[in-house]
């Protein structure tokens, strides 16, 4: 689901700004070559699936590539490169430690820990996975996100949070960090 919103987003807000209207009808222009100078919209999708059967929460987050970069070399002090890593482990320490930063949950009152599981990169996007074992049910969850934050003061961060076949959705814009769910 998180991939059709996000192909929905591209087609109906992003990829409109490429057509440029002239007295001779729309002509495309070819894509700017960095989205982060270009993009007008920062937003990243974190969907957490409760597992009833494993006792867990799957969760996985994507972030533009360009602007996780960024943000990775702001607090890094070192260039990266997602899209073909010269060492995948490190880049993989990196993330995980930035979304564990940046992404606390609670169930239940009860503070949880990610475990990381991998990444991958999608076409402009990077997808980082995550699970938390042993919980077993969930009534309540609250999400603290913060995930790009500290390079892009117009971050939006959209949570998709499925329990028991009910799929709940929130968003926090900049400075927002808190959302809870009930179900």
């Amino acid at each position: 689901m998180a991939i059709s919103s996000y192909k929905w987003f591209l087609s109906k807000c992003l990829l409109p700004g490429i057509l440029v209207f002239t007295t001779g009808g729309p002509v495309r222009q070819a894509p700017p070559k960095s989205p982060a100078i270009f993009h007008p919209f920062y937003v990243s999708v974190t969907e957490i699936n409760h597992n009833a059967k494993d006792k867990t929460l799957e969760i996985s987050c994507k972030l533009f590539t360009s602007d996780f970069e960024a943000v990775l070399e702001k607090n890094l002090h070192v260039k990266i490169d997602l899209s073909s890593p010269k060492d995948k482990k490190a880049c993989d320490r990196y993330i995980a430690a930035y979304v564990e930063k940046n992404v606390q949950i609670k169930v239940d009152g009860k503070p949880v820990v990610l475990q990381f599981v991998g990444s991958e990169k999608e076409q402009d996007a990077t997808w980082s996975y995550f699970q938390v074992n042993n919980v077993p049910a969930v009534k309540k969850m609250e999400i603290t996100n913060s995930l790009l934050y500290d390079g892009f003061d117009k971050e939006i961060n959209i949570m998709h949070v499925s329990v028991g076949g009910e799929r709940k959705s929130g968003k926090l814009d900049y400075p927002e960090t808190g959302i809870s769910f009930e179900w």
